[in-house]
């Protein structure tokens, strides 16, 4: 996986990186992936030593004006700059200038990446009351640390500001650096929230995951981080400017290596809204093991991770609703329920907010899917994104399915009772093999109900 797939890039956005860790490197490893030309700069100033990151510098004052800024520009990573400083750095683009390059590469369709602030190299950071200087028509703010720091001193040789990180992260300096530490300086609104304009995308990067313990360290950082961030992405983004090939692996057995993981809310929506015509009576309350179907689907999903669990309601709503009333649960209710199964799949996402990174749908009729499966799909969705991930079994697909969000736009073209099934034909397919039948499991007739009670007995 890409780091321009795991932050979920469009042509013509911008993108603004503050923080620590290295932040440069992602910034020049992302415009590596991006289509050329790419326009990097800053709002504060770069390491001369960084310059040679680029394969083209413009100096602001070398630009006539801006629409005159297509016939300088080259294909490639094109470097923006100002002027040059004390210590061998060069300052950023006048804030005027910046607005004005922004009109021309979202016009265009060129990505634009921007450094906010800086941290000396350190793995860790504390920002300065001046700082990040995040623009605030920026559609990503991509905000990294480095796990290398964790277990360290909290000192001047990992942390760039570690008094005022201390305060912080409510540590003393010289104490060691832990997870919780890092988590709480993340989640602060004057630590690596500050800045952070209203409506951008907001994503971590827990880079300098180069070994498995760090990996670890990392998957449970990116869980504490998702309330607050819209994806927390573990990776090691060592080698990925000179070696950028490195960032397909996944298997994590060379340091450098790219993307381990992009962990994103994930709903389940359970549709539960049918009117059981073939049954000749509403399934979702049919009991089983002294439960009503529904009832065991939506327990079965809860605790396994997923942001939320919705329940898509219509024919017996308030019998649904009922049954469900002391879990929690969303309940969404779909007017239009006699067209079919296509207008609850789009009422369930109509109501999901707009961070979410995947859907899983259930169906009521399978009140013995495993949460191990249900865990499979959301871990297969964090290493690779994929569009649609199913279960099969001895050759036969099986439900639930995980649609990433990219395929949610298409459910609005499908009508009547057909279900995610139409979209197999239009996405790749990331199967996970399962061995328990139960996937494949269909209740719509009183022979089907008979099947499943005798299975229990």
């Amino acid at each position: 996986m890409q780091l321009r797939h795991a932050l979920r890039i469009q042509p013509g956005e911008s993108i603004a990186f503050s923080g620590s860790g290295g932040k440069t490197s992602a910034i020049f490893a992302l415009a590596r992936q991006l289509a050329a030309p790419v326009i990097v700069t800053t709002t504060t100033h770069f390491s001369k030593d960084q310059l040679g990151f680029a394969e083209q510098i413009v100096y602001s004052a070398d630009i006539p004006n801006i629409q005159g800024l297509s016939d300088i520009i080259e294909p490639g990573i094109v470097l923006i700059i100002g002027d040059e400083v004390e210590n061998k750095r060069v300052s950023g683009v006048p804030g005027r200038l910046l607005a004005e390059i922004y009109q021309f590469t979202n016009k265009r369709g060129i990505n634009l990446l921007i450094e906010a602030d800086g941290s000396r190299q350190r793995a860790l950071k504390a920002p300065a009351p001046h700082e990040p200087v995040i623009p605030s028509f920026v559609d990503h703010v991509v905000v990294v640390a480095g796990l290398s720091a964790i277990g360290k001193p909290l000192s001047a040789q990992y942390v760039h500001r570690p008094n005022r990180y201390a305060e912080l992260g409510g540590l003393d300096l010289g104490e060691e650096i832990s997870p919780q530490a890092i988590i709480r300086v993340l989640t602060d609104q004057m630590g690596g929230l500050k800045g952070i304009p209203e409506g951008a995308r907001r994503v971590c990067v827990l880079n300098q995951a180069d070994n498995e313990q760090l990996q670890a360290q990392g998957y449970r950082l990116a869980q504490a981080l998702i309330p607050y961030y819209d994806s927390a992405i573990v990776a090691s983004l060592l080698n990925m400017i000179e070696n950028p090939g490195q960032a397909d692996l996944l298997d994590g057995s060379t340091a450098g290596n790219g993307i381990f993981a992009v962990h994103e809310p994930v709903v389940g929506i359970i549709l539960a809204a049918g009117g059981s015509h073939r049954m000749g009576r509403p399934k979702q309350l049919l009991p089983w093991q002294g439960k009503s179907l529904i009832r065991h689907v939506a327990s079965n999903v809860l605790g396994v991770g997923l942001e939320k669990v919705m329940v898509v309601i219509g024919a017996t709503g308030e019998q649904v609703r009922a049954e469900l009333a002391d879990l929690p649960v969303e309940i969404v209710v779909n007017p239009n329920w006699e067209l079919g199964q296509s207008t609850s799949i789009q009422a369930g996402l109509s109501a999901i907010p707009d961070n979410i990174g995947a859907s899983i749908f259930l169906l009521t009729d399978q009140p013995n899917v495993s949460r191990s499966l249900i865990r499979s799909m959301i871990e297969r969705h964090a290493t690779t994104l994929a569009p649609i991930i199913a279960p099969i079994v001895d050759g036969k697909r099986g439900n639930p399915v995980l649609f990433d969000r990219i395929t949610f736009g298409d459910f609005y073209s499908i009508q009547g009772d057909t279900g995610g099934r139409e979209l197999f034909s239009r996405y790749p397919i990331s199967w996970i093999e399962w061995h328990d039948p139960a996937v494949l499991m269909d209740i719509d007739t009183d022979d089907d109900y008979q099947s499943l009670q005798s299975e229990t007995t």
